[in-house]
């Protein structure tokens, strides 16, 4: 069972990854593209060309964790980002559009005042 929070960071890499990358390879990319501490407890996200599967990375206290999911059918729909850029930092909430098969789009967001500076959900990193 995936046990993430709210109170965690999480960074979707906007490129598509190779999924037979593991620790190694996904930890080079968090690295030398996100510009990334990787032992920072965040959670990095990495989606393949076909948007059916998804692995999320994370250093707990005494190594790393990599979950993995499989779509059988559909795909995740990724957030848009206006600026070329290797990483998008997502809020729990909209993690869980994405994981739940939620059109994005289609959200409307009422205002809060947790983040008053704050005009979209996803923010360029």
């Amino acid at each position: 069972m995936i046990n993430f929070s709210s109170a965690q960071r999480y960074f979707l890499y906007s490129g598509f990854t190779d999924m037979r990358k593991s620790f190694d390879g996904l930890s080079g990319i968090i690295i030398d593209k996100m510009k990334q501490n990787i032992y920072s407890r965040d959670v990095f996200i990495f989606i393949n060309k076909r948007s059916n599967r998804i692995k999320f990375m994370v250093w707990d206290r005494s190594g790393f964790v990599i979950y993995y999911k499989r779509l059988e059918k559909g795909t995740f729909e990724l957030p848009s980002s206006e600026k070329k850029v290797t990483g998008i930092e997502l809020q729990w909430d909209e993690l869980v559009l994405i994981l739940e098969g939620i059109k994005l789009s289609s959200v409307k967001r009422r205002m809060r005042y947790d983040n008053p500076g704050l005009s979209t959900y996803s923010r360029a990193i």
